[in-house]
């Protein structure tokens, strides 16, 4: 696979809120984004509180401006603080430094794209991540 097609983008959301509702994460919002930075998905359940697919798309968006998992960027923010607060602007806001937005990378470890949830903890909004990008048969990147 050379691009993020829009078949597997939907299937990495779905499975990712399939993978929530089997676990009883709290209501999720996951987006999908290609390599170049185009939305392919968004997808919200019921129940999410205002504003969490924007979260998930600065979590997903970030990740994939800086080319490394979210899980990276937060320890950055805070090693790092200046030089998040600056990447951060340089991309126009749309960067969450917290874990939820998680790169998809071939089997040769070209980055295709990302996906950002926010709705849960961090660490489950990664975790629904990873299960719909390892239903694609692609590998997940966090960033760990």
């Amino acid at each position: 696979m050379t691009e993020l097609t829009l078949e597997a983008a939907q299937t990495i959301a779905t499975t990712a809120l399939k993978t929530a509702r089997e676990k009883s994460f709290k209501p999720l919002s996951v987006v999908v984004y290609d390599a170049r930075g185009s939305l392919k998905a968004l997808l919200s359940e019921d129940g999410t509180s205002i504003k969490r697919a924007e979260i998930a798309m600065g979590k997903a968006y970030g990740a994939l401006a800086l080319g490394i998992g979210s899980r990276a960027l937060h320890k950055m923010a805070t090693d790092r603080p200046y030089f998040i607060a600056s990447a951060t602007h340089a991309v126009g806001g749309q960067l969450v430094p917290v874990p939820g937005g998680v790169l998809i990378k071939d089997g040769q470890g070209r980055i295709l794209g990302s996906v950002g949830v926010s709705g849960d903890t961090s660490d489950n909004d990664e975790i629904a991540a990873a299960a719909g990008i390892e239903a694609v048969g692609l590998v997940f990147d966090t960033g760990a």
